[in-house]
């Protein structure tokens, strides 16, 4: 596995090792001591999501002010552009993110350390993502960051205007939002 540290503290690029022939491929998705050994980390996942979504449908960015979640996410089938933001106020990357194509092709995992916003848009006609958490979904504490918060500035790779579910067309501008300490 590659494994690269990205520009805001904490995210982390990875690439697993696949093997690979005209039969087609194979690859471990998550080994608990290989991830420790690459990253130094050891989250304890709780729980498995599982979306899919359509072409022009955005998600996000969406955190949990208490019980935050860290994240592995990937895509097992179609494309998406992967969005974090850094929502911790003592961090050097608060409020800055960062963005990068997931693939079933590429098969990249991207890991999101609690304290970020996280979001996607689906690039391709469908997209199926998956992530691991390292806490539970706890609605009561879910929060919404605006999507296209100029402050943020954040470069969504837009054909037409995204398909949103009512909460993402509520998000608060960075301004007026919790964040954590």
């Amino acid at each position: 596995m590659q494994v690269e540290k990205l520009d805001l503290p904490g995210l982390i690029l990875l690439e697993p090792r696949v093997l690979g022939d005209e039969r087609g491929f194979f690859f471990e998705s998550y080994n608990r001591r290989r991830f420790f050994e690459a990253t130094g980390l050891d989250p304890d996942f709780v729980q498995d999501n599982h979306s899919r979504s359509a072409r022009g449908v955005l998600r996000g960015l969406h955190y949990q002010i208490r019980q935050p979640q860290g994240k592995l996410v990937r895509v097992v089938q179609g494309e998406v552009f992967d969005v974090a933001v850094d929502l911790r106020r003592a961090s050097p990357g608060f409020g800055r993110w960062q963005g990068l194509v997931l693939s079933a092709a590429n098969k990249r995992q991207l890991w999101i350390p609690p304290g970020f916003a996280h979001g996607f848009l689906t690039l391709s006609e469908t997209a199926e993502f998956l992530y691991k958490t390292t806490d539970y979904y706890a609605p009561e504490h879910e929060r919404c960051l605006a999507w296209n918060d100029p402050e943020l500035g954040i470069e969504w790779p837009l054909q037409a205007p995204p398909l949103l579910s009512l909460k993402d067309q509520q998000g608060r501008a960075l301004n007026d939002a919790e964040v954590f300490p």
